[in-house]
This record gives structure tokens, C-alpha cells and sequence, in this order.
């Protein structure tokens, strides 16, 4: 038996971390710190306590809560949890590498002065993440999803003094508020389709049983209005712009959003409402090919980006990509199990580059780094083991999950099985590139001297070097912990496809080769400069779409608006208001006239009335 108070500890304690570093940890960096570090820990210890309780029997067991929120003739509204194998899952991904990011948040952050407002920040981040997951309705839902786009708002823009900060902060912002208004329109459509018997409804549990009743032609516009949602949450093209400039933001915030929460709601979307996706082929075959496409995009512009954390920002859009193709091919158990071991090794690599950084006093860029293998072992090291597992080398956790897609779409689409393994290749010739280029070889001599920095290069501390062999450890085991059967144990899982994987392993091995015959003696300027000619060029500019947008919003949107607003000042304003209150005003200053107070003008109105009634009178005798 599933106990109820413990999901509801696990729901809360963010939030009560959240509040209070808010009202009195503001101004200590030690209690901020530890006081979210104490709430992210006990919602993980308590889904670890919930996950063995579901699973004790068999099949698993299901628990829904609901307190009735709003209620009024034809609407209701509860705020609760729906507590299942997915969800439990997904909440053990969120709280427990999560719990990872905050304590190495604590090494990362100590010498910066707003660290009590970050760790505030980082818990109503968690917490929203967590409302998300636990939700058992889409109004629910769709509260903590904006609750997320708030809270990375506040960690992408943190260092808000610093211009691009700012800006990406409300890129996020923006876009994601562009594409949840489409979100927003399915889900009221939704509940307008669905009639029970009692009633509409937002919860899932209700609509599970009333989507195989609905027109297949509006559930396939309702699928593509709540993939509006996932489009701009896992930023998918063309709404993927935001990810990138997001690395503005400090690094364990980075590893947060492309690991455990932000990319990662849009996912957990579709597996949760799988169900409204399912019968329609036409909004499964958008999303394959919207997935694909995303795919593919990320890992060419990767191959020339030279900022570390941009470069694993672009495999994270890549592997978004594939997860959201498997989804589109039908096979929800496939995406959410690469979710769940790309968390770890996202994670790993994201924190790894903040070591580096740290390191190296906030240096980003891969060619001002050499040689930091022998400098710092236990970061190196682990930073390998999360390339490999990125890169799909057996027997690591990304080899599992990976495979699984790849095997998926080799199966049903072959056009999205080559798109997909492409990408993969590609994945493995620009991390190999990545460490290459910033691990391996002898140290710069001339390193220090150009940067100051080289006598104190050295591994992180212990807080920010141990969450890193938990997250290696995951990555390198995580496909033999039986996850799939976790999430999905109604499936069995499929057996392993021997000629995917054969093919998957030598491409991948393909593409860490090339890159170490182009890199791995490390020359001082990069070779695709040249060996890509003009279309470098069009790489480095991320294939135009920002000065597209850039310019549709300064020349149309821009000029729309101004026109618009012309149009509300002259002619709503001036003409329509101000018409009807000019003509009110005028018609008060003429009708004032009559009331003058003369006797004499009151008689006069009196016998030009008399002999105008007159008139009339004969006139209709005539």
C-alpha cells in the first residue's frame, strides 16, 4: 500500500525549502545552501520509499489523491497526484539527480554573493518540475508548467547584470509562452470534447476512457495543439532557439534544465498523455519527423560550436530530438527509457564542464583548454565515461536506450532510422572532438601565462567531484538496472536488435575515430574552418534562425504593432470612445441652453410650441 503522506512530502519540500531561504536564509550562504540541498534530499529519499511500496506488488500498485480545488456548474477543478510506474520513475530521475546538482551547486556557487537567492530559485525550480510530474489533471499541469517557464526565467537570467544573461532569460521566457498557448488551446479543447457522463474533465483518469470515443480529425488537431507545448518545453524545431542561450545561466542550472527538468517535461508529456497521441497516425507522424529533423539540425550545428557547454547543449537538443521521434513512432517506453539515462550522463557531462570552468576561472572556450586529463583526473575521467555513454559505446547506459530508438525506427521507418543514425555518428565525432580538444594531450605551456591562471589548475573539491563518480557510476550501469521494466511493466521489453546494434557501434566508433585523426594531435585552430568552406559560415550562424526571427520581429511584428496601436488611438480611442464621449459632451453643452432660467425664454418656447401643435393639427385636417 502506496502511503499518501509520503508523495506529499516529496510534493512539498522544495517548496518549503524555497520559503524559507526567502524569509531568512537571504543573507547566509551556508543555511541557503544546505536548507535546499535538506528539501531536494527528502523528497528523493521519500520517492525512493514510494518506489519500493508500488512495486511490492504485482502489478504495480496506482494511487490517486484529489482535494477539490474549484467547482462550479459544468467545471471542476481538483489539485492532487496521480501516482503510477511512470510517474515514480520520472520523480526518481527529478529528485535524485537533482539531489546531485544541489549538492555540487554548493562547491560551484560558494563564491558568489547572490548564492542564497540561487538556491531559492534552484528549490521553486524543483518544486514546479515535481508538480509537473505528480499532476493528475492538465489545469494542474499546466500550473507548474508555467511555474517552470517562471523559474527558468529567474536561473537562465541570474546574473542579470550581465546583458546576454538577461536577454536569454526572457528568449526562454518568450518562446515558451509562444508555444504554450497553443498547449493552453488543446487542453481547452480537450475539455471540451470530453464529456464523461458527469460532466467535462481535466483529469487523466477520465479522459484515458473518453479519447477512443472522440472524432479522430479534432483528437488529431488536439495531439497537435499539446505538442505546441512539447515544441517549445523540449525545445524542438523551430522552437529550439532558446536552448542554446539558456547556457548563459550558471552551469548547475544548465545541467538541471537539459537533465532532470525543463527538456525533460515535454517528454514525460507525451508518455503521461500517450494515450491522446495513439490513435491519431497523422499527429504520431509529425512528431517522428519533428523529432528527426531536431535531431539531426543540433548535431551538424555541434560539430562546429566551440563553447563546451553550448557544444552539450546542442546534444541535448539532439537527443530531445530522438526521444521525441520514438514517441512519434509509438514507443513511449524507448523515449522515456533514453530520458532516464540521459539524465545521468547529461547530467555527468554538464557538471564535469562546470568543474572545468571552475577550474579554469570561467573559461568556456574549448581551445583555450589543453591537457586537462592529467590536471584533473577524477573530472576527466568521469567526463569520459559520460562521453562514451553519450556516444552509445557498449556497455554503457546510452548504448541501452539509444539502441532501443535506433532499433525502433529501423523497424517501422527506415527514412527516420537513417536520419537517426546519422545524428549518432555525428554525436560521436563532435564529443570526441570536445575531449580531444579540451582533455587530451600534454598541458599548454603558454597556458597560464595567456590566461593567469595555470599554476592554479587543479581538480574541484570533493563537493563538486563526488556528485560526479554518483553520476558516472549511473551512467555506466544504468541499462542493467532494468529500468524499462520499471516504467512500463505492462510491456516486456524487446530483445536487443543485434544488427542495429552492431551498425549503431560502428558508426559511433566511426565518428570517435575521425575526430581523433582530426584532433587528436591538437592544432591551435580549427580544421572544419576550411575543410567546410562557405557552409561553416552558415553552421556558426545556426542555419539563420535567430536573424530570421530577429528580423520578422523588427520589420513585421514590430511594424504590425505600431500599426495596430495606431489603429486603438485614432480610430478605437479617438473616434469610438472619444466620439461617443464628445457627442455626450456636445449634446449636454446644446440641451444646457434651454435650461437659461428666463421667464421670457421659457414663454417664448411655450407659444412657439402652441402654434407649432397648431400647425400640425391642420395640416392633418387638410
Amino acid at each position: 500500500m502506496v502511503n499518501p503522506h509520503l508523495v506529499w512530502i516529496a510534493f512539498f519540500a522544495p517548496l518549503v525549502a524555497c520559503v524559507l531561504i526567502t524569509f531568512f536564509f537571504l543573507r547566509n550562504k551556508t543555511f541557503s545552501s544546505l536548507t535546499a540541498i535538506a528539501g531536494i534530499l527528502t523528497s528523493f529519499v521519500c520517492s525512493c520509499l514510494v518506489f519500493t511500496q508500488i512495486f511490492q506488488v504485482n502489478p504495480p500498485a496506482q494511487l490517486q489523491q484529489s482535494l477539490t480545488w474549484i467547482s462550479i456548474d459544468g467545471l471542476t477543478i481538483n489539485f492532487g497526484f496521480l501516482m503510477n510506474p511512470l510517474a515514480i520513475m520520472m520523480l526518481l530521475i527529478v529528485t535524485g539527480v537533482g539531489s546531485a546538482i544541489f549538492i555540487y551547486s554548493r562547491g560551484y556557487m560558494d563564491e558568489d554573493p547572490s548564492s542564497p537567492r540561487f538556491f531559492a530559485f534552484l528549490s521553486l525550480f524543483a518544486f514546479s518540475m515535481i508538480g509537473i510530474v505528480l499532476s493528475n489533471n492538465f489545469i494542474q499541469l499546466f500550473m507548474f508548467w508555467e511555474l517552470v517557464g517562471l523559474s527558468s526565467y529567474l536561473l537562465i537570467g541570474f546574473w542579470y547584470a550581465k546583458p546576454s544573461a538577461a536577454d536569454a532569460g526572457v528568449k526562454a521566457f518568450m518562446v515558451n509562452r509562444l508555444s504554450d498557448f497553443g498547449f493552453l488551446c488543446g487542453i481547452i479543447m480537450l475539455w471540451g470534447l470530453s464529456d464523461t457522463g458527469a460532466g467535462r474533465s481535466f483529469q487523466f483518469t477520465d479522459l484515458v476512457n473518453v479519447v477512443p470515443h472522440l472524432d479522430p480529425s479534432l483528437l488529431t488537431i488536439v495531439g497537435l495543439l499539446l505538442f505546441c507545448g512539447v515544441m517549445g518545453k523540449s525545445a524542438q524545431v523551430p522552437l529550439h532557439v532558446w536552448l542554446i542561450d539558456a547556457m548563459e545561466g550558471p552551469t548547475p542550472v544548465s545541467a538541471l534544465i537539459h537533465a532532470a527538468t525543463m527538456v525533460a517535461a515535454g517528454i514525460y508529456l507525451l508518455a503521461r498523455t500517450f494515450f491522446i497521441f495513439e490513435p491519431s497516425a497523422t499527429a504520431l507522424t509529425f512528431i517522428a519527423y519533428t523529432g528527426a529533423i531536431t535531431s539531426l539540425m543540433a548535431a551538424i550545428l555541434a560539430i562546429v560550436e566551440n563553447d563546451i557547454k553550448r557544444i552539450l547543449a546542442y546534444s541535448t537538443l539532439s537527443q530531445l530530438g530522438l526521444m521525441v521521434m520514438a514517441l512519434g513512432l509509438g514507443g513511449p517506453m524507448q523515449g522515456m527509457y533514453h530520458l532516464t539515462t540521459h539524465a545521468f550522463f547529461k547530467a555527468l557531462l554538464f557538471l564535469g564542464a562546470g568543474s572545468v570552468i571552475y577550474a579554469l576561472h570561467h573559461e568556456q572556450d574549448i581551445w583555450k583548454m589543453r591537457g586537462l586529463l592529467k590536471k584533473m583526473p577524477i573530472t576527466g575521467i568521469t567526463f569520459l565515461i559520460g562521453t562514451l555513454a553519450l556516444c552509445g559505446i557498449f556497455p554503457l547506459s546510452g548504448f541501452w536506450s539509444k539502441d532501443g530508438i535506433l532499433a525502433l525506427a529501423f523497424e517501422n521507418n527506415i527514412v527516420l532510422y537513417l536520419i537517426a543514425a546519422t545524428a549518432s555518428g555525428l554525436t560521436a565525432f563532435y564529443m570526441g572532438r570536445l575531449f580531444f580538444v579540451a582533455f587530451w594531450g600534454a598541458p599548454a605551456a603558454s597556458h597560464g601565462k595567456k590566461h593567469g591562471h595555470d599554476h592554479d589548475v587543479h581538480e574541484s573539491p570533493a563537493v563538486m567531484t563526488l556528485p560526479l563518480v554518483f553520476l558516472a557510476i549511473l551512467s555506466a550501469i544504468g541499462g542493467y538496472i532494468g529500468i524499462p521494466h520499471y516504467l512500463f511493466p505492462q510491456e516486456a521489453p524487446d530483445n536487443l536488435n543485434m544488427k542495429v546494434a552492431v551498425i549503431s557501434s560502428v558508426v559511433a566508433l566511426l565518428g570517435l575515430g575521425f575526430s581523433y585523426m582530426i584532433y587528436g594531435k591538437r592544432t591551435e585552430n580549427d580544421p572544419l574552418v576550411t575543410k567546410l568552406g562557405g557552409f561553416y559560415a552558415v553552421l556558426k550562424n545556426k542555419f539563420y534562425f535567430d536573424i530570421v526571427y530577429g528580423w520578422y520581429v523588427d520589420h513585421i511584428q514590430q511594424n504590425v504593432a505600431l500599426f495596430l496601436a495606431r489603429v486603438e488611438k485614432e480610430i478605437i480611442v479617438r473616434l469610438c470612445v472619444g466620439g461617443l464621449t464628445n457627442l455626450a459632451r456636445n449634446g449636454g453643452k446644446t440641451f444646457r441652453y434651454l435650461q437659461n432660467g428666463l421667464v421670457q425664454f421659457y414663454a417664448l418656447v411655450f407659444v412657439l410650441g402652441v402654434i407649432l401643435l397648431f400647425l400640425c393639427l391642420m395640416l392633418k385636417i387638410l
